[in-house]
């Protein structure tokens, strides 16, 4: 089953057989089983290489290859009606294929040419399976994409499950990445509301590893909807569903409040939100207290303190709404407590009272001076 509904399978009228594509009809499955193929691909890695990009994403990573007898995947006994076709069946035989890891190592080498560059792979994955993308010798992936916030429930204990998961599974060596949203899914706005945006921010700024952020995250844009008639996504026209539809999550950027927010000149092929004139870069700059200053103020903080940036993370609590961890480096240490629900929590520190460097509400954060953090809804800190 194509991954955007229907068959794989399309027949080539000029030459009268068929070939597979994991997604559109009109984006072929390459066979990289053929050694020219691969040699050719090859090429053009070092082509833009030596032009000073400064790497590579591989798109859907985990399908490059494809089962060399070409088995049929079995049916998946938990897909119900209403869901994608892609569910139908499980994807045993035309993706996360034991070669996949010779292809990905053998980019690693190209990239190994140059100086400074990486090599990203966007695969979605359990975290056993997704981690051996780092390679047994750190030879294949710098950063196999961390996906596991983009589906997690949104509570302490089962946040604070993730990250001592990844944590225990990361081979020996390997650099952590985490994800917050990305194209295939709803912003993070309008996955835990506008209130709890502000806690993920801060979670995905102060975690271990290199982080990504997705645009418009940072100015809070949410769900934003899109009627049948404008909607541009290939799945959505080839697939009707609940669970089928991506632009909602692909708007524009919002720069100012002038015509199309800056964004165009002409109208985009995806609405703005109703709020655009004041949901927007010039005039959230402006707003000491708005969502795009604390990432900046995030990012200026990860950058003072190297406990942010390279220290090691150990969880403190995850329990009753509370997400507690520390970042340590040499003599330098940083708390960093969420609140994540919408009522007003207390969490005790095991340790001398430490000043607040940072609060996701802005202004005067509400910790008190002594061992006992009085957390207001909705607040996230930084202390040290």
């Amino acid at each position: 089953m194509s991954h955007f509904g229907g068959s794989a399978w399309s027949r080539d009228e000029t030459t009268g057989q068929y070939y597979y594509h994991a997604f559109l009809a009109e984006q072929p499955d390459l066979n990289w089983r053929n050694p020219q193929l691969r040699a050719a691909m090859c090429d053009v890695l070092r082509f833009w290489l030596r032009r000073g990009v400064d790497g590579f994403r591989v798109d859907v990573a985990s399908h490059l290859i494809k089962d060399a007898l070409f088995r049929d995947n079995p049916p998946n006994p938990d897909w119900r009606p209403g869901a994608p076709d892609m569910t139908r069946l499980r994807q045993v035989h035309s993706a996360d294929q034991p070669e996949t890891h010779d292809i990905i190592s053998q980019f690693r080498r190209i990239i190994d040419e140059f100086d400074n560059r990486v090599l990203i792979g966007e695969m979605y994955l359990p975290l056993d399976r997704l981690v051996s993308y780092y390679g047994a010798n750190l030879d294949e992936l710098h950063l196999p994409f961390n996906f596991q916030l983009l589906d997690a429930r949104w509570r302490a204990a089962d946040i604070g499950r993730i990250i001592e998961s990844y944590e225990d599974l990361l081979p020996h060596g390997a650099w952590p990445n985490w994800v917050l949203s990305n194209h295939d899914r709803p912003r993070i706005a309008a996955r835990v509301g506008a209130a709890q945006a502000r806690i993920a921010i801060m979670l995905l700024l102060t975690l271990r590893g290199t982080p990504t952020f997705y645009y418009g995250d940072e100015i809070g844009l949410a769900h934003v909807p899109v009627s049948a008639a404008q909607i541009r996504d290939t799945w959505a026209r080839r697939e009707a569903g609940p669970l089928v539809g991506r632009d909602p999550g692909r708007t524009p950027m919002q720069w100012d409040g002038g015509a199309y927010a800056g964004f165009s000149t002409h109208a985009p092929w995806l609405p703005l939100t109703d709020d655009f004139r004041e949901r927007n870069v010039a005039v959230m700059t402006a707003d000491r207290n708005s969502v795009l200053n604390l990432v900046k103020n995030l990012l200026r903080l990860r950058r003072a303190h190297p406990a942010l940036s390279a220290g090691r993370l150990a969880l403190l609590d995850a329990e009753d709404d509370v997400l507690a961890y520390e970042r340590t480096i040499d003599n330098e240490r940083l708390v960093v407590v969420l609140n994540l629900s919408d009522a007003p929590r207390q969490w005790r520190m095991r340790e001398a009272p430490m000043r607040v460097l940072i609060s996701t509400l802005g202004g005067g954060a509400s910790a008190a001076p002594g061992p006992v953090i009085d957390l207001r809804p909705n607040e996230g800190l930084v202390l040290g």
